[in-house]
C-alpha cells in the first residue's frame, strides 16, 4: 500500500523572509546606545551599522527617525541623510520646556524648526513629518501641562504651512489632547480643510474608543511592543482598522518581552522569521560584534509587532497585514520612491 508523506513543517513553507517588507516609522537612532555609550558610558563598540544589516535582513526597507527636539531634529535630519532614511522634525510634550528656556524666547525656537523644515522638504534625508509633538501627562515634572498644551498647539501651525503630516505622542493626555486638535481644524479628515495631512498618533497605548475616536477624525494609530503589553492593548490593536495601522518599534525602547501578553502569539512565529526577528542577543558587557544587545530594541523586530497583529486577526495573512501597513505608511508620508 503506498504511503503519503506528510511535510511535518507545512508552514515554514509559506514563510519566505523575503516576501514581507516594513517601515519602522519610529526609531531613535539618535539615541547613544546604538553607539555603545549608556548614561555616557561606553560599553561596547559602535555597532550601528550592524544593527542596521540586521533590520535589512528582516526586511525593514526603510525608517523614519524620530526628532524630539530642536538640537535632535538636526541629529535626526543629519542621520537620515547619511543613511538615506527619513526624519521627523519636533518638539516632544516632556521637552516642551525647551521653548521657554531658548535664548532668544519660546517664538525663536518655533521659528528655528521652521527654519528646518523648510530646509529639508525634498530630496535624500528629507522631513516627512512635524514631530514628535502632542501631551503626555505622565511626566509633567519634565514639562507642566500648560507649557505642553501651549507648545503642541503652536507646532500644529507648521503641519497647516508645510502640509505635512503629525507625528503625535499622547499619554494620559487623550481628552486634552484631542481637543486642541478639533479646535485648530483636525476634527476631520486629518485637518485637510486647513492645509494639513493627518498624521499618526505613534506607540499607541490608548483604549480601543480612543483609537476609533482618532481613526474617525482621520489619523493612523502606530503599534510597537509598548502597545501589546496587555489584555487591554491586544483588544485595541485587534480594534484598529487596516486602512489606519502602522508599525514601529520605537526602538531602542519598547521591546517585546516574555512576560507580556503579546508573547503568547510570538509563540508561533516560524523559526525562518524569528531567527530574523529575533535573533539571539549577548548583554552589553559580553558584547559580540554582529549579535543584537539584551534590553536594546531593534527595527529588525517590527516583524515582531506585525505577527502579533496577524494573529489577533485570525484569518488574514500576514503577509496582506505587513502590505496593508506598508501601503499606509507611503501614502501618508509620501514616500513613493520606495514603491
Amino acid at each position: 500500500m503506498p504511503v503519503t508523506v506528510i511535510d511535518a513543517k507545512p508552514q515554514e513553507q509559506n514563510h519566505d523572509p523575503s516576501k514581507y517588507r516594513f517601515i519602522d516609522i519610529a526609531v531613535n537612532l539618535t539615541d547613544p546606545v546604538f553607539r555603545g555609550l549608556y548614561h555616557g558610558k561606553r560599553k561596547h563598540d559602535d555597532d550601528l551599522e550592524a544593527m542596521l544589516e540586521r533590520s535589512r535582513a528582516a526586511g525593514v526597507k526603510s525608517m523614519i527617525i524620530t526628532g524630539g527636539s530642536l538640537h535632535e531634529s538636526k541629529e535626526a535630519l543629519e542621520l537620515a541623510h547619511q543613511l538615506g532614511l527619513y526624519a521627523t522634525v519636533g518638539c516632544h510634550p516632556t521637552r516642551s520646556s525647551q521653548f521657554d528656556q531658548f535664548p532668544s524666547g519660546p517664538e525663536r525656537y518655533l521659528e528655528e524648526l521652521d527654519k528646518l523644515i523648510a530646509a529639508h522638504l525634498t530630496g535624500k534625508g528629507r522631513v516627512v513629518a512635524v514631530g514628535e509633538c502632542g501631551l503626555d501627562y505622565d511626566r509633567t515634572h519634565f514639562a507642566p501641562a500648560e507649557v505642553q498644551r501651549r507648545h503642541f498647539r503652536s507646532q500644529l501651525a507648521l503641519a497647516k504651512k508645510y502640509h505635512l503630516p503629525l507625528f503625535l505622542h499622547s499619554r494620559a493626555a487623550h481628552k486634552d489632547f484631542v481637543q486642541i486638535l478639533r479646535e485648530e481644524g483636525f476634527d476631520k479628515d486629518g485637518g485637510k480643510a486647513v492645509g494639513a495631512k493627518g498624521g499618526v498618533v505613534h506607540s499607541f497605548t490608548g483604549t480601543s474608543e480612543e483609537a476609533i475616536e482618532l481613526m474617525d477624525m482621520g489619523f493612523h494609530i502606530g503599534i510597537n511592543g509598548c502597545s501589546l503589553k496587555t489584555s487591554e492593548n491586544l483588544a485595541t490593536a485587534k480594534a484598529i482598522r487596516p486602512e489606519w495601522i502602522m508599525f514601529e518599534t520605537d526602538a531602542p525602547w519598547c521591546s517585546m518581552t516574555s512576560t507580556q501578553a503579546s508573547k503568547p502569539h510570538l509563540t508561533s512565529l516560524p523559526p525562518s522569521l524569528s531567527s530574523l526577528y529575533f535573533p539571539p542577543a549577548t548583554k552589553p558587557e559580553s558584547f559580540v560584534y554582529g549579535r543584537p544587545v539584551k534590553g536594546r530594541n531593534e527595527p529588525a523586530a517590527i516583524g515582531g509587532v506585525a505577527w502579533v497583529v496577524h494573529r489577533l486577526n485570525e484569518g488574514i495573512p500576514f503577509e496582506k497585514v505587513a502590505e496593508k501597513a506598508w501601503k499606509n505608511t507611503v501614502e501618508l508620508f509620501g514616500l513613493t520612491e520606495l514603491q
